[in-house]
């Protein structure tokens, strides 16, 4: 088997950041990221600042997709939620004075990872259904004796008490 030769190739190889700071699409990528980044520190100097540095590691940061004025934050408790509400004004003027222009802040709870599993049942544990208890019994004896003897509720009611017998 003969294969065409390949053409001679017309570009040289770049550099991965060449590709990545190029603006055919991933350049903005790392620009959004880099700006998330400097967000991330100039929030985290910001709660040093109020006192709150030790909050930082458990917020999760960003823009609104609309605009780069509101901020979002996700945290992962109703009790970080709640202490970054009561400094809100605070930490807007902190971000401020460090170049971040941010008019409002909205804080949100993380959703929570479900942590337990389902599990198969063992077959061995599995008892079979039992009948009726007495108290279940009388109940449906009871309305047995109010229907119509020609009803079909009444068969059916019937037909009830008979297979579950036991």
């Amino acid at each position: 088997m003969n294969f065409a030769p390949k053409p001679p190739r017309s570009k040289l190889a770049h550099e991965w950041l060449d590709y990545l700071r190029g603006s055919e699409g991933l350049g903005g990528i790392l620009a959004k990221t880099e700006d998330l980044a400097k967000l991330k520190i100039h929030l985290k100097l910001s709660l040093i600042e109020l006192e709150l540095g030790h909050l930082a590691p458990k917020i999760e940061a960003g823009w609104r997709a609309d605009g780069q004025n509101e901020l979002f934050l996700l945290v992962g408790s109703s009790s970080i939620a709640s202490r970054l509400q009561q400094v809100l004004p605070s930490l807007i003027n902190e971000l401020c004075k460090r170049g971040c222009t941010c008019k409002a802040i909205k804080v949100r709870l993380k959703p929570v990872a479900q942590t337990w599993e389902v599990k198969p049942r063992d077959k061995e544990k599995i008892s079979p259904p039992r009948g009726l208890n007495q108290a279940a019994r009388s109940s449906w004896e009871g309305l047995l004796d109010k229907l119509a003897p020609d009803s079909d509720l009444r068969k059916a009611v019937e037909n009830l008490l008979k297979n579950k017998a036991g």
